[in-house]
């Protein structure tokens, strides 16, 4: 009828009962049989070990070549120059990355904004690092003509070591690999994982040959949790300045409350502030349970007398490992003569990032 309103379909949730009391099929989700989850499994294994086989065949086939490119790098009194385009530009922009995180600066240079402006910050002084898989890339040739041109040394990362690239390279790291993991043998993958491996080797190999330290690294990375594990001391996280502490001569009733209010761990120390033991909520619990008259015990009887120590100036994340190693929630914090500064407990590291 013109103008008669319709109401819109009714919906029911899968497995809703309709009129009839009859119920509806829950769909079943597309590629959640067993035939196709096991084809998708077998798949993503042919994949990895396609490409972790290429990988192995790469470090065999590691030869004095390699050696000539970190010489070529090492000899560069300027930066170093990343370029590629495609897949391999993206290959190219990783490794500059790491390049830079671990002691040698890098940048990445797209090889068409290069060719349109961007060369005026090439120097003589630096090195050029270009990837590409077929060694034929036109815009690729056109910046390694102009780089050739400048006097700026070329390595070569390219899966065909017979292009015209490679003639002009000043030293070529071969990555070439039998085939892709891609089923028709076009999408770059085990072409790209090659690659950005050998950039990966190439950057340890001179991040070791520079004596590039957790030092080093931490500079570079203030920020973030890697930046917080190299930097950040047990001071910097500890509880200081109040903490309570235990004379050794103190009984097990003196213990209980500063057991509840700092965390189940209370430092025991001598007339000079030395630490001589620890006690624990779990030191008092097993007291507890096999004597009931505990109150009046000298807290010597329970304490721990060679307890696991941080000191000043100590990396939180090394105390924290010293705590998942041995099983303790808490450390105290000494100084070079023992005595007590604070206690760093694992729930802070927690929340400090170090872990």
């Amino acid at each position: 009828m013109p103008g008669a309103m319709t109401s819109p379909p009714q919906t029911r949730a899968a497995g809703e009962a309709d009129a009839g009391g009859s119920h509806t099929r829950a769909p079943s989700l597309p590629g959640r049989d067993g035939g196709a989850t096991a084809a998708a499994m077998a798949e993503a294994a042919r994949v990895l070990r396609a490409e972790g086989g290429a990988l192995l065949h790469l470090a065999d086939r590691i030869d004095h070549t390699f050696v000539e490119a970190v010489e070529v790098v090492l000899a560069a009194s300027g930066r170093i120059i990343v370029s590629g385009i495609g897949k391999s530009g993206i290959v190219g922009r990783k490794i500059a990355a790491t390049l830079t995180s671990t002691g040698t600066p890098a940048f990445f240079l797209h090889p068409v904004e290069g060719l349109h402006g961007d060369l005026g910050i090439v120097s003589r002084e630096d090195v050029a690092i270009l990837v590409s898989k077929s060694g034929d890339t036109g815009e690729l040739a056109e910046l390694a003509a102009y780089l050739l041109r400048f006097g700026v040394p070329i390595v070569l990362i390219t899966g065909s070591p017979r292009s015209p690239l490679a003639r002009h390279a000043t030293a070529l790291l071969d990555c070439s690999v039998a085939e892709e993991a891609c089923p028709l043998d076009l999408a770059p993958t085990t072409s790209t994982t090659a690659a950005m491996a050998m950039g990966d080797a190439l950057a340890i190999v001179l991040l070791r040959r520079r004596g590039f330290e957790p030092a080093d690294f931490a500079r570079l990375h203030p920020r973030g949790a890697l930046g917080r594990r190299l930097t950040l001391l047990v001071e910097d996280v500890m509880v200081g300045e109040g903490y309570p502490s235990l004379l050794q001569g103190a009984l097990v009733r003196d213990c209980i409350v500063p057991l509840a209010h700092m965390r189940g761990t209370v430092p025991i120390v001598d007339g000079q502030d030395r630490v001589v033991g620890v006690v624990t909520a779990g030191d008092l619990t097993r007291l507890m349970e096999r004597e009931p008259d505990f109150l009046h015990i000298p807290i010597r009887a329970i304490m721990n007398p060679e307890p696991r120590l941080a000191r000043l100036g100590t990396l939180a994340s090394a105390s924290a490992r010293e705590m998942e190693q041995h099983g303790v929630m808490a450390l105290p914090v000494v100084d070079g003569k023992d005595r007590l500064r604070g206690v760093v407990h694992l729930h802070d590291l927690m929340r400090s990032g170090v872990l």
